[in-house]
C-alpha cells in the first residue's frame, strides 16, 4: 500500500458568462435591502443556505440557479484578475 496522495482534477463544463451578472444583481438587491451584501453572500456561498439571500428582485432564486462552485470559480477569476 502506497503512501502517496493523488491530486484529482476538477473540471467544470458549464457557461459562466451569466455567473457575474447574477452576483451583480444579487448584490444590488441585498444593498437595497440594507444588508451587507459581502457578508450575505459569503454566508450563502459557504452554507449553501438561501435564506442569506433576500427575496427581493427574485434575487434568491437567480442566485439558486447558478452552482456554488461556479459562483466561487467566478470570484477566484476576477479576483486574479485584478492583481
Amino acid at each position: 500500500m502506497s503512501d502517496k496522495f493523488v491530486t484529482q482534477k476538477f473540471s467544470k463544463t458549464k457557461n459562466l458568462t451569466s455567473v457575474k451578472t447574477i452576483l451583480k444583481e444579487v448584490y444590488r438587491s441585498l444593498e437595497e435591502k440594507g444588508y451587507e451584501p459581502y457578508d450575505q453572500i459569503i454566508g450563502y456561498i459557504l452554507s449553501g443556505d438561501p435564506s442569506y439571500i433576500t427575496s427581493h428582485n427574485n434575487a434568491r432564486n437567480l442566485i439558486r440557479n447558478v452552482e456554488r462552485e461556479d459562483l466561487l470559480e467566478e470570484l477566484l477569476k476576477d479576483f486574479l484578475r485584478e492583481e
